[in-house]
């Protein structure tokens, strides 16, 4: 071997994915690409006088992360914002308010996040008025968690416009009043997001999700290179999570653009996948920026190639799409965002550009419209590799569970949405679902064993980015009263669906998701041994080293 490699990795727990060698202790790089595996021995034996040795310690190296699932912009943004996710009760609530907005004099819009639906306490729906008692004078708004549910104070509801309510497309809803004003709660995108649009971002942050679109009118210089350095922020973010890959959720133009010259700039730390994002009020045609986003974008680094689509909102709220009525709200079975015809035609449409579609989908009416959707694209152009895939499958009725493998339709899963994974209280039965639908909730192990694709991933920012609680959450988690079943799920096939699986539904399985010689060196290196640590200490591993492209995005100094 005529040239030393760049990076070499001793005294690791290989965990590489590659069936021929599937346990090492070392790892050599060489350009972007990995040179050699072996033991720690031959590949010390590789290094020259100028290659850089990294001691990982027994820690278990792997491909790196790839987070198939993520709303990059907003997560980004929210950074800085007030984050409400152990803030229960009004006066935890107006304390910590307060305090941010102290702080934050010059801020357009006070916003929290990660808002519960009971913040308040049990039973209790914020208003506008509990608001305007913690912060009368200025605009206010609280994000949930699950980001389909905003409520506002009155001067932000004011300021919006909406409230004396306004027109919002099928989905969404500005809950009202008996006097004929807005509550306070607005539900979905297109209730909450002329709110939104009065931040410091002018809603730029989540023109992704909410509209699909770019910014109108569009963005300054200046708001261009502010907005570049907060999407920047929350890659770096990633990175120190172990995290060299991305599927965006919210696509647009714009946020290609912005990737990019990150990446022109030599500062893009990780790869990323954008796609166009379809409204249900939008002509189809506008599947042709998704044709013009996958001819334009197509570097290792930053590339489109997908359509996402909402089907329907959140269990909390009941706009889920459930094929029978909820019990604790039975005049409704949730809201369904697209009209079937105009769904089945977007997926045939898309399918026969050559195109992937994700949809979210969390009701199980809404799983089974996903299904007949991708259905109706194979009926019309025929079977091909098409990896569509599913996002969150939260309830799913037993039905449809052969229909995945079937259709070779990929699930894609999140499990710290689940009440296992600790964040969020499990439901009890009678009111947002029923005794039978939550054995059929949060399926991990019923839909792998139907033999359907599986891919885990976060959601961030509904929850935190870092890969080992989501882990930590799938494998180990915390017990759940009956009727809930056990979906616990094996590490090694956990820390697939977190890597090499999420390397093979971006179609680049060939070169990512595997530590194997001539595949790209996208590598972590975590501070223990996953394999040999108590599984009750998963959720504590931390990220030492993250390197993407051979190049070190992340370096533990501690």
């Amino acid at each position: 071997m005529s040239n030393p490699p760049d990076l070499v990795i001793l005294n690791g727990a290989v965990m590489s994915f590659d069936p021929d060698r599937p346990r090492a202790e070392a790892l050599a790089i060489s350009g972007g690409w990995i040179l050699a595996i072996g033991s720690t021995q031959e590949i010390r034996d590789l290094a020259g006088a100028g290659t850089r040795v990294i001691d990982a310690g027994g820690g278990s190296v792997l491909p790196g992360f790839i987070d198939s699932h993520v709303h990059l912009f907003a997560g980004a943004a929210e950074l800085d914002m007030l984050d409400l996710l152990s803030v229960r009760g009004f006066q935890a609530l107006q304390d910590a308010v307060r305090a941010y907005a102290a702080e934050r004099s010059d801020d357009p819009l006070i916003m929290g996040v990660a808002a519960d639906y009971e913040i308040l306490g049990p039973g209790q729906t914020a208003t506008r008025q509990d608001l305007d008692r913690i912060l009368p004078d200025r605009p206010m708004a609280l994000m949930s968690s699950d980001h389909h549910t905003v409520w506002a104070n009155t001067a932000a509801l004011e300021k919006a416009g909406i409230l004396h309510g306004g027109a919002v497309p099928e989905g969404s809803e500005i809950l009202m009043a008996p006097d004929g004003t807005a509550a306070g709660q607005l539900n979905e995108a297109g209730a909450f997001g002329p709110v939104l649009a009065l931040s410091a971002l002018g809603g730029r942050d989540l023109l992704g999700y909410v509209t699909g679109a770019d910014p109108e009118p569009p963005a300054t210089a200046q708001e261009r290179a502010h907005d570049k350095e907060i999407i920047l922020r929350g890659l770096n973010h990633c990175a120190r999570h172990g995290i060299t890959g991305l599927h965006n959720m919210d696509g647009n133009f714009y946020q290609l653009e912005l990737l990019s010259e990150l990446e022109q700039e030599g500062r893009l730390p990780m790869r990323v996948q954008v796609p166009m994002h379809l409204k249900n009020f939008d002509p189809l045609d506008r599947l042709n920026e998704a044709a013009e986003m996958h001819r334009t974008f197509r570097s290792d680094k930053v590339w489109s190639g997908r359509v996402k689509m909402f089907l329907d909102g959140v269990l909390d709220s009941y706009t889920a799409l459930m094929l029978e009525p909820y019990p604790g709200k039975p005049e409704t079975c949730g809201d369904p965002v697209f009209e079937i015809e105009q769904f089945n035609e977007a997926c045939i449409r898309a399918d026969a550009m050559g195109l992937q579609i994700s949809v979210h989908a969390i009701g199980n009416g809404a799983v089974r419209r996903v299904l007949d959707g991708y259905e109706a694209a194979q009926s019309a152009n025929g079977r091909r590799d098409a990896r569509h895939r599913i996002e969150h499958i939260e309830v799913i009725h037993p039905d449809d569970l052969p229909r995945l493998a079937h259709l070779s339709v990929v699930a894609s899963l999140q499990p710290m949405h689940s009440p296992r994974g600790g964040l969020f209280s499990p439901y009890v039965p009678g009111d947002v679902l029923t005794m039978d639908q939550i054995k059929h909730a949060f399926a991990w192990r019923a839909i792998r064993n139907s033999g359907a694709k599986v891919c885990f991933s976060t959601d961030w920012p509904i929850v935190p980015v870092d890969p080992m609680m989501s882990v930590a959450a799938a494998v180990q988690g915390v017990p759940l009263p009956d009727p809930w079943l056990d979906n616990g799920q094996d590490l090694t096939q956990t820390l697939a669906s977190y890597t090499r699986d999420n390397a093979w539904l971006e179609f680049n399985e060939h070169r990512k998701g595997i530590l194997k010689p001539g595949y790209l060196a996208d590598v972590v290196i975590m501070d223990r041994d996953l394999v040999r640590a108590p599984s009750e200490t998963l959720h504590e591993a931390k990220a030492q080293v993250t390197i993407c492209d051979g190049q070190i995005t992340f370096a533990n100094s501690a």
